[in-house]
This record gives structure tokens, C-alpha cells and sequence, in this order.
């Protein structure tokens, strides 16, 4: 018995088809959006309605976002001199996103050649046909490129904002280069760092962030604690850095690991009444010898650099633990926060291997 194509094909191939098939309908119906939507701007009833604009019209009573619509009313706008355009969307060769970005290269140069970009549309995504046409631009008039570029730079912004649980918000735009100079220094450090790396690609880049600020060396901040707060007893108040909500036990013997210490002592009235001086926890030539010994996070199946990493106590000093390298241990910054304010412990069997126990073990 001869079996049909369907049946032999893989699982999944006349979805494929109708997919396909589908998507050439909708770009079909976009494409005569676009046209009503142009007739709609000239005729100006959305003026009679009372609306700001046939875009603000289309937005509200289309449900559509300002930027879809004002891509539909610009390819319906430039549809009569994009025949060959429309007619290779017809035939599949290129898809409706190809001619939205036809149409917008053509709202920003003076002498729009249609023959110079559909070739480029039929053999690039519609992601990489607009990188294209971004060189086309340029090449058609370098001094208005440049000014565009040179106003993106100018909206440049960044906003830094506290939260009321202490958390820090920020929003901001930088402007194709400056964004190129972000994204260069931060995407090397967002890449997972093992199998057993469970941060989603957000929460590696906020850790990418803090470590590219840092660049591996203990930041230059202040923080404040009691001894009772340092020893984690119960009753403490919690420590108190600038720029940051009081922060918890935890967190600051973290930070108590690899720091500069300085006594300072108060009267029962809060006033100063004897400043040490400040002594650094893991001395430079200690923190040395522990980087060329460990030469990168020592947590089981982690390859972070050592410049990259802190010096951690297995046994806290605060708690008489020595600062010598056998009570030592690089850690990244995510693991050296698994241990302390995640719960972890870190054990060194006789063979110098390193061992973890998760809290739900101990």
C-alpha cells in the first residue's frame, strides 16, 4: 500500500506549509491596510473625528501601537512607486517587514532607488535587510546619517532611582555607540558559567553589570556594623552603607571577607571617640598567592578568573577563623552570595578538593 506525502513527511511539515501559507495571507492584508490606512490620512475624517492624527486614530480605534501604525500608513504612502516590491511580496520572494523597511529607508532619503534594495531584501531576514539599508543610507548621504547618529547621541539618558525596598531602578538610552561599548564589556560577562548555572540571561547581566563596575577588585564603599551585627547575633540592627537601604547580616560578612577594616568606637551618645587605623583583611600579597594557587572559582564546575573572584573565609574571621591560605578560597561573586546569603557551605577535604553542601542538606 503506497503511503501519502503527509504520512511519510517528518512531524510537523504541513504546519509548516500552512505557516507559510498563512503568513503570505496576513502580509497580503497588511499590504491593503496600508493602502486604506494612507486614503484614511489624506481624506482627514480622523481631523472630523476629533483625533490628533490618522496615526493616534488608527492606534486607538485599530488597537494597534503608534509605531505599527505609522509603518502601515507609510508603505500605503509609498506603495505607488514600490511596485516591484509589491509584486515580489506576492510571489513569497519577500515579506511584508521587508517592505516596512523599504518604506521607512525611503522616508529618510532624498533620491530612493526601489532596484537598489529589493535585491538585498530577497537574500537577508528582514532583521539583517535593515542593517543593509542602514549602509545605504549612509552612502547616499553621509552628512544626514551622521546628524541622526549625532541626535540619538545627544537623547542619551540615565536614570538611577532607589526603590522603597532599597533596590536600584534604572532606565536610560545611549545611543548606538555608547550602547555597542555597553554590550561589548557586558555580554562576555552574562555568558553562563556552567551546566549548573540556573540565572535567567536578565539576572546574568545585572551580575555582569556589578562585576564590570568593580572590575574584580572589592569596590571602594562604606559600611557601617556593629560587632553584634558582624557576628550575626540575634537582636542586631542591620548595617548601613551610602546610597543603600540597611542591609543584613549576611550580605555584610560577604563583604567583611576581602575588605579594609576600621575601628572605630562610640560613646554611648554616638560620638566618636577613637578611630583605628585601617587594616585590610587579605593583605596584597596574600590575595596574590591565593590567586595563583586557585587560579579561578573554586566552586565545583565553575571557571570564573580569578580576577574576577573574592578571597573567602571558609571559617569567618570574625568568628576566629585565620587569614592564611589554608582558610582561604576564590570564589565568583554569584557563589561567594550562594555561600553567605544562599546558605551554602564550602568544605576543603584533606585533598584540598572542595566540596558543597546545599541548605536543604544541612
Amino acid at each position: 500500500m503506497l503511503q501519502t506525502e503527509f504520512e511519510t513527511a517528518p512531524e510537523g511539515a504541513a504546519t509548516a506549509l500552512e505557516l507559510v501559507a498563512l503568513r503570505r495571507q496576513i502580509d497580503a492584508l497588511e499590504l491593503r491596510f496600508s493602502q486604506l490606512a494612507a486614503s484614511f490620512d489624506a481624506s482627514r475624517y480622523w481631523d472630523y473625528d476629533c483625533s490628533n492624527s490618522a496615526m493616534d486614530w488608527i492606534r486607538f480605534n485599530c488597537r494597534m501601537t503608534s509605531t505599527a501604525a505609522a509603518d502601515r500608513i507609510s508603505v500605503g504612502r509609498h506603495l505607488p512607486k514600490l511596485v516591484e516590491s509589491a509584486e515580489a511580496m506576492g510571489t513569497g520572494d519577500i515579506g511584508f517587514a521587508h517592505v516596512t523597511v523599504i518604506a521607512r529607508t525611503a522616508n529618510t532619503v532624498k533620491s530612493f532607488d526601489e532596484t537598489a534594495l529589493l535585491p538585498l531584501a530577497k537574500e537577508n531576514s528582514p532583521g539583517m535587510f535593515h542593517y543593509k539599508c542602514l549602509h545605504y543610507r549612509h552612502s547616499l548621504d553621509a552628512k544626514a546619517y551622521t546628524d541622526d547618529q549625532e541626535r540619538l547621541a545627544e537623547e542619551r539618558s540615565l536614570r538611577l532611582s532607589t526603590a522603597e525596598d532599597g533596590c536600584l531602578l534604572i532606565s536610560g538610552v545611549l545611543d548606538p555607540v555608547g550602547g555597542a561599548v555597553v554590550r561589548a564589556a557586558l555580554e562576555p560577562l552574562a555568558q553562563p558559567s556552567g551546566a549548573h548555572d540556573d540565572r535567567n540571561r536578565e539576572q546574568r547581566m545585572a551580575d555582569a553589570l556589578v562585576e564590570q563596575v568593580t572590575d574584580g577588585k572589592p569596590a571602594n564603599i562604606q559600611v557601617t556594623a556593629t560587632i553584634e551585627t558582624l557576628k550575626g547575633l540575634a537582636g542586631a540592627a542591620g548595617g548601613e552603607m551610602e546610597f543603600s537601604l540597611p542591609i543584613c547580616a549576611t550580605s555584610i560578612q560577604r563583604m567583611a571577607c576581602e575588605c579594609s577594616v576600621t575601628r572605630v568606637l562610640l560613646s554611648q551618645e554616638s560620638v566618636t571617640i577613637d578611630v583605628g587605623r585601617s587594616k585590610r583583611v587579605i593583605s596584597s600579597g596574600l590575595s596574590r598567592a591565593l590567586k595563583a594557587r586557585d587560579g579561578h572559582c573554586r566552586w565545583p564546575g565553575c571557571e570564573r578568573s580569578a580576577s574576577m573572584c573574592d578571597g573567602h573565609h571558609l571559617v569567618h574571621w570574625i568568628n576566629g577563623g585565620p587569614t592564611d591560605l589554608d582558610n582561604l578560597v576564590l570564589l565568583c561573586r554569584r557563589h561567594h552570595r550562594m555561600v553567605h546569603e544562599g546558605g551554602w557551605q564550602l568544605i576543603k577535604t584533606e585533598h584540598q578538593k572542595i566540596v558543597t553542601i546545599a541548605p536543604t542538606m544541612l
